[in-house]
């Protein structure tokens, strides 16, 4: 007999808040790159000018509203993903196909981004507030505070703002993450020369991070400018044709600072999941 470990349905969206916490600063800096209409700062100087202007902690603006957002967003998507792919697995002899990793990844990533979607909205704004001046600055006290008060003073409608493109960048960005994961520790793990181990997990995070940072990048662009705007955007294809104007560029926009947050926010999701997966998770013998 042999005795393997399952990961707990809960167990991303509390991996997902570890590695969050560690990367959060890189987060409010790309969405400060991506919220300049032209480009004047890279990502050091937009760095240095945040604490420069109001502090060490600003690189902490919105933490709250990250953390909701991952145990919104990164739990469902989780949830759905590992809960389908392990009842499969057990009914299954081999691995499941590769395709079917990436519409289970297409699906359980799309129903995230809409759960997640005031969660993300709010995050976007609390990054973006240490940029405005005093007197348009929203002033969010927690992520809670921030949802309730769109919800009064703009609305339902203005909280699935951007629904759409945050649904679509969770599919993408899902895919890129669980599915490579999965795809890229089958194939290490296949080759004989690694074990199920650290080195093995922190290699496959890597390329699956490096997968969701191409894959979603565009995508995020447009949520971000969507998500800030105030009623300059009547739709979805404005703003695409609005940010066209910039040149192709402008879509991959804060994209070494993407990368520099998704790669190593992917790479700490999976290695806390993977441990949590074997200290806490299922037992199963077989």
């Amino acid at each position: 007999m042999t005795e393997k470990r399952m990961s707990r349905w809960y167990f991303g969206g509390l991996a997902s808040c570890g590695a969050a916490c560690c990367t959060h600063p890189l987060d409010l800096i790309k969405v400060h790159l991506q919220t300049q209409q032209e480009v004047k700062m890279r990502m050091m100087g937009m760095a240095v000018h945040v604490v420069k202007n109001d502090g060490l902690l600003a690189l902490y603006n919105g933490l709250s509203a990250s953390l909701c957002r991952q145990l919104s967003y990164s739990l469902t998507r989780f949830a759905i993903y590992e809960t389908v792919r392990d009842m499969l697995g057990s009914t299954n002899t081999g691995p499941m196909p590769f395709y079917q990793k990436v519409m289970l990844g297409a699906f359980g990533g799309f129903t995230g981004g809409f759960i997640g979607t005031p969660a993300d909205m709010v995050n976007v704004r609390m990054q973006n507030d240490v940029k405005l001046p005093p007197e348009l600055r929203r002033n969010y006290k927690h992520a809670v505070d921030g949802v309730v008060r769109v919800f009064r003073e703009e609305g339902v409608k203005k909280l699935f703002s951007g629904a759409t493109m945050a649904s679509s960048r969770g599919a993408l960005v899902t895919v890129g993450q669980l599915a490579c994961y999965d795809q890229a520790k089958q194939l290490v793990v296949g080759t004989g020369l690694m074990g199920d181990n650290m080195l093995t997990h922190f290699l496959s995070s890597f390329i699956a991070g490096g997968c969701a940072t191409f894959l979603c990048q565009p995508l995020d662009v447009m949520k971000t400018r969507l998500m800030n705007s105030k009623g300059e955007y009547s739709g979805v294809m404005h703003c695409v044709r609005d940010t066209a104007k910039l040149g192709p560029m402008a879509f991959y926009k804060g994209l070494v600072p993407a990368g520099i947050r998704l790669v190593p926010h992917t790479v700490l999701t999976f290695m806390f999941l993977e441990q949590l997966k074997n200290y806490f998770g299922i037992i199963i013998i077989s």
